[in-house]
């Protein structure tokens, strides 16, 4: 399959509510539990496991994956607003992160940081 193929197999996927929803689902409760220090993707996807149980299995995978994602982003969120990282991936976030925040620019820190985590999740292989 074709980079081009799957690409489209994976937007005819998300005509589907419920892979929609997973999707939705998985992205925001994964940054919910990102943003708790000590928790970092690994431990959200345990903790939210139980929830793809009675999903199919292109929807617990997608639900997981972006429970990663999600909670991957959520983790820079305490590093630029509290200069506590979120978890190891986001010590560096903290030095320039919370400098924009103590400057009244959280804001723009923040979009970054979405804007950054977005790209690099579209663009993994």
């Amino acid at each position: 399959m074709d980079p081009l193929q799957g690409l489209l197999h994976g937007f005819s996927a998300l005509g589907d509510p419920q892979v929609m929803l997973a999707l939705v689902a998985g992205v925001f409760l994964g940054t919910l539990v990102g943003v708790l220090p000590g928790l970092g993707p690994v431990g959200a996807m345990a903790i939210l496991m139980p929830l793809s149980f009675q999903l199919d299995s292109t929807a617990a995978i997608i639900l997981m994956a972006g429970i990663f994602y999600g909670a991957q982003y959520g983790g820079s969120t305490t590093s630029i607003l509290v200069n506590i990282p979120g978890e190891s991936t986001s010590v560096v976030t903290c030095l320039d992160g919370y400098q924009m925040t103590k400057r009244g620019r959280a804001g723009a820190a923040l979009t970054v940081s979405a804007v950054g985590s977005f790209i690099a999740g579209a663009a993994k292989k």
